[in-house]
């Protein structure tokens, strides 16, 4: 069995999953986008224990929490991250860009990468390698509770833009085809922003991608 609480934190409304094993009460947080201190709150309101950081991707409003959560635990947290992304967690998430000079915690120790598995008491989470938004984003796939923690990928009605380094458009639509869209249609999408969707409806009306779609770009 697998828990997930939602937190939409940020400067950009990011969302961040805690996950744990109920009966194990190991955790893992995906993508510990800001706010850390609540994050991590909510895990000891719970007698979870975070042993893992997995970042999608290292995009700033996706890693600005990690410190927080960090500081406060002994041993740290092991915290994984596709290798293509290490120079852009280096560099703050890019944050530098956009006004935020964040801290992005400790640094990777587990290099992601596809078709692993990262285990969490009964729970394995599959990684697939999606680049497009950048050149590390991973998803992470759990077959037995049909969810995929899929970052900025792909979102409700959305898709992940394009035009930050590392960012391709080809690259993005086909790591959708091949990596999202091959999922059960009733495998939940949890993205990096917004709502939850799932991968029949967006196989159907996402309009970048979907059957129907009337747009091209990035979003």
């Amino acid at each position: 069995m697998l828990e997930i609480i939602l937190f939409t934190v940020g400067p950009v409304s990011t969302n961040a999953y805690l996950v744990a094993d109920p009966d194990t009460k190991e955790a893992a947080v995906i993508d510990p986008a800001w706010d850390g201190h609540v994050i991590l709150k909510a895990a000891q309101d719970r007698g979870w224990r975070i042993g893992h950081l997995w970042y999608t991707h290292a995009h700033f409003d996706h890693i600005g929490g990690a410190a927080a959560i960090a500081d406060s635990l002994d041993p740290l947290p092991l915290v994984a991250l596709h290798p293509d992304d290490h120079v852009l967690w280096r560099a703050g998430g890019g944050g530098s860009v956009f006004g935020f000079n964040i801290d992005p915690g400790p640094e990777p120790t587990i290099d992601l990468h596809h078709g692993q598995i990262l285990k969490l008491g009964s729970n394995e989470f599959e990684v697939r390698h999606t680049p497009g938004h950048t050149k590390g984003l991973c998803v992470f796939y759990v077959a037995n509770e049909k969810a995929c923690f899929c970052g900025d990928l792909i979102f409700n009605r959305s898709v992940g833009r394009t035009d930050l380094p590392g960012g391709d458009w080809t690259t993005l639509e086909n790591s959708i085809r091949m990596q999202i869209f091959t999922l059960p249609d009733e495998t939940r999408l949890l993205s990096g922003h917004g709502l939850e969707t799932t991968v029949g409806d967006e196989k159907k009306f996402n309009p970048f991608v979907g059957e129907n779609r009337s747009l091209r770009g990035t979003k």
